[in-house]
């Protein structure tokens, strides 16, 4: 398939700058994959869509101050997007800089403490940190806020562009289908007899990088982290045995556990790197529902979206989201989706 299958025009009016009031306040599409039947609800009528016994599997990582500021030894500013934290003192990094850092430099940010360029890897920098990462990243760095937010991060945002149910530090963007959740829509859910679940996939500043051949099937994914326990892995046994629906809030919950699942569709619990790149032709074996937000156009997330509920579906969807004025993107509007071949695996 060619990239420009995955285009379609959004006015900037449309891209959602800040997030609503209430995390339940947006609203929410329903998009059947078989028949291709869109509705308009609210996000707060989310619990009506499922019954009993049916699973919703959350991504637990949390936010982290991915963004830094730092000074080269010659003067020279960069900016410094982390992209994956290695171990306890070094990580991967997008550098932005005049010129790029050789391997031995410094850079110095928040006036004394000293980073050190180790390697290149491809786009990627690692970068020794004289401490902790996290501690030195809570400290010094900035909420990593998306490109096509144009404003810098605000108090707010430390709150609201993290899930209430982030625990694991990790990710350097949220899986900004959680942002929805407040604890009384997880209450609700649970009342109504909802099971909950979670896997771990600290999403990485690859997220953000854009598609640039145009046969997508030659595009490399970048790697991030995921973990799935074995109580998730027995959570999705018990959904299946019982009739249950298995839905992943947002596209990195699909991803972490598409990865783990073997070719039959059992669920491995386990952890490690995953690159799979979900595109139309991709077979699903564990996910059958997806809650996730509207993505940009040329993204591999717009790919996965139009995998798991009909290319077709997802172009008519994103018309009909334009036309209602739907909020795009991070802090934007949802959508629930029907896989477009149920009962497969």
């Amino acid at each position: 398939m060619k990239l420009s299958d995955f285009d379609y025009d959004l006015p900037e009016s449309l891209i959602a700058q800040v997030p609503l009031p209430d995390r339940r306040a947006s609203r929410l599409m329903h998009l059947d994959g078989v028949t291709g039947a869109v509705h308009d609800h609210r996000f707060e009528e989310l619990v009506h869509f499922f019954r009993e016994g049916d699973l919703l599997v959350f991504n637990d990582t949390k936010v982290i101050k991915a963004r830094l500021f730092g000074v080269k030894e010659t003067g020279g500013q960069v900016e410094i997007m982390i992209d994956r934290v290695l171990d306890a003192r070094t990580a991967l990094a997008l550098l932005r800089a005049s010129r790029a850092p050789r391997a031995g430099q410094r850079i110095t940010i928040d006036g004394n403490t000293e980073l050190v360029v180790l390697s290149r890897q491809d786009d990627l920098f690692q970068l020794a940190f004289p401490e902790d990462v996290l501690a030195t990243l809570d400290r010094c760095g900035h909420v990593p806020l998306p490109p096509y937010i144009g404003r810098e991060a605000e108090a707010a945002d430390e709150s609201r562009y993290q899930t209430v149910y982030a625990r694991r530090p990790g990710a350097v963007a949220a899986p900004t289908a959680g942002l929805h959740f407040d604890d009384a829509m997880l209450g609700s859910l649970k009342r109504m007899g909802a099971e909950t679940a979670y896997v771990t996939l600290h999403v990485g500043a690859g997220t953000f990088q854009p598609v640039r051949e145009s046969d997508v099937g030659r595009h490399v994914m970048h790697a991030e982290w995921y973990s799935v326990p074995e109580t998730t892995a027995q959570a999705v046994r018990q959904t299946r045995e019982r009739g249950g629906r298995i839905c992943a809030v947002g596209t990195t919950s699909l991803r972490a556990l598409e990865s783990a699942a073997r070719s039959d569709g059992e669920l491995l619990p386990g952890s490690g790197e995953t690159r799979l790149f979900i595109r139309p032709g991709y077979q699903f074996r564990v996910v059958e529902r997806l809650l996730t937000n509207f993505h940009l156009p040329r993204s591999t997330l717009l790919m996965l979206v139009a995998a798991f509920a009909g290319l077709e579906n997802i172009v008519r969807a994103y018309r009909h989201a334009v036309e209602q004025q739907y909020r795009f993107f991070s802090y934007g509007d949802s959508m629930l989706l029907e896989r477009a071949v149920p009962g497969t695996r």
